[in-house]
């Protein structure tokens, strides 16, 4: 957790964005979940207590993807600050298995998306459609 200049504490999130070139994959948030429920959102999850980020986001995908990646060594793509959380997001473009929906308390879907599609979705974050699409156009 972090502390804002407010003095509330923050969530400190990792999530992966999972290119296998001209896709992205997405999961898709359970409508029961107490936050954000019901929308289009990247895996990744909450840091530990005295977990470095890149390792956290190794767990995670583990946890909520049943793949393995190698903990990133550089500084994240993207990094998203509310007053409810502190995001960063790591680029992820190659890993040992299949993704798998593995989180099912967490996630009712799991999906890859082109560019195109994008559009239609209803996203976790307001930034995410222009992040994916600069992303994906790199590619």
């Amino acid at each position: 957790m972090s502390t804002s200049t407010q003095g509330t504490t923050r969530a400190r999130i990792v999530a992966a964005f999972l290119s296998d070139g001209n896709r992205v994959l997405l999961c898709h948030r359970s409508p029961q979940r107490r936050w954000y429920p019901d929308v289009w959102d990247l895996p990744g999850g909450h840091v530990e207590p005295g977990e470095l980020p890149a390792a956290a986001l190794a767990r995670e995908l583990l946890e909520e993807l049943g793949i393995e990646v190698a903990v990133p060594a550089g500084p994240p793509m993207q990094q998203i600050h509310t007053d409810a959380f502190d995001m960063q997001i790591w680029l992820i473009d190659s890993w040992r298995g299949a993704p798998v929906n593995a989180a099912l308390d967490e996630h009712d879907a799991i999906a890859w998306f082109q560019e195109n599609e994008l559009g239609e979705l209803c996203l976790a974050h307001d930034s995410y459609l222009a992040m994916f699409t600069k992303a994906l156009a790199v590619r």
